[in-house]
């Protein structure tokens, strides 16, 4: 069994309806006619415990594709960090994957920084990717090790870390907490580009408050 085709046979049951027509925004990344045919098959869907989350072309939901990479919405906090990226999935500590306008294949950007790195050169790459290392790339321990504490996940919600793993935070489950993914998003933006011409190793002083004018 191919990668893909093993991941939609693990993974939950679709979020939303199947899309019927490839939706124009697609069309600018190389790989976009491959994503779609992945929601044709399963439009939007969780695995590994909630980890891994592929967001769904659904145009009344706020984490449906379009509306997740919606300008108006957490991306616009990243500056030009995520100009040319549609983010299609995330891990259970919101790192997502994405696409790009500027260069082909899937890559991971890193939310606390805003980096990217290439991890894939196809969706089917990609699937098997996940699946050789779930654990790594979904974060898959620590969804499992928080819902055997507290209980399943609310749907659509991500863990956060309360002190950034990027300023030392401890990877475990008592750094965590359930939060909402559009404003994860927006706190590690802000985060991103208050440290991102910042030398390695310098102290950090994060300033927590409206963006002067």
């Amino acid at each position: 069994m191919k990668g893909l085709e093993t991941l939609l046979s693990i993974a939950s049951e679709p979020i939303a309806p199947l899309p019927v027509a490839m939706p124009e925004f697609l069309r600018s990344y190389s790989l976009g006619g491959e994503l779609f045919r992945l929601l044709q098959a399963k439009n939007g869907f969780y695995a590994f415990e909630s980890a891994l989350h592929v967001f769904p072309l659904a145009d009344d939901s706020e984490t449906g594709l379009e509306a997740w990479n919606a300008l108006s919405s957490w991306r616009c906090g990243y500056e030009d960090l995520a100009d040319g990226l549609l983010f299609f999935a995330e891990d259970i500590l919101q790192d997502q994957f994405c696409l790009s306008t500027k260069e082909s294949g899937i890559l991971r950007f890193y939310a606390e920084t805003g980096q990217t790195v290439s991890v894939a050169n196809s969706v089917e790459e990609w699937a098997s990717m996940i699946l050789s290392d779930y654990r790594q790339e979904t974060g898959w321990p620590f969804a499992h090790d928080w819902q055997t504490k507290h209980g399943p996940l609310p749907p659509g919600k991500r863990l956060m870390p309360k002190i950034p793993f990027f300023l030392g935070g401890d990877y475990n489950i008592d750094n965590l907490w359930v939060g909402d993914p559009l404003e994860g998003m927006r706190v590690k933006a802000d985060l991103a580009i208050q440290t991102r011409k910042l030398p390695e190793g310098a102290q950090v002083r994060l300033i927590v408050a409206p963006k002067p004018q």
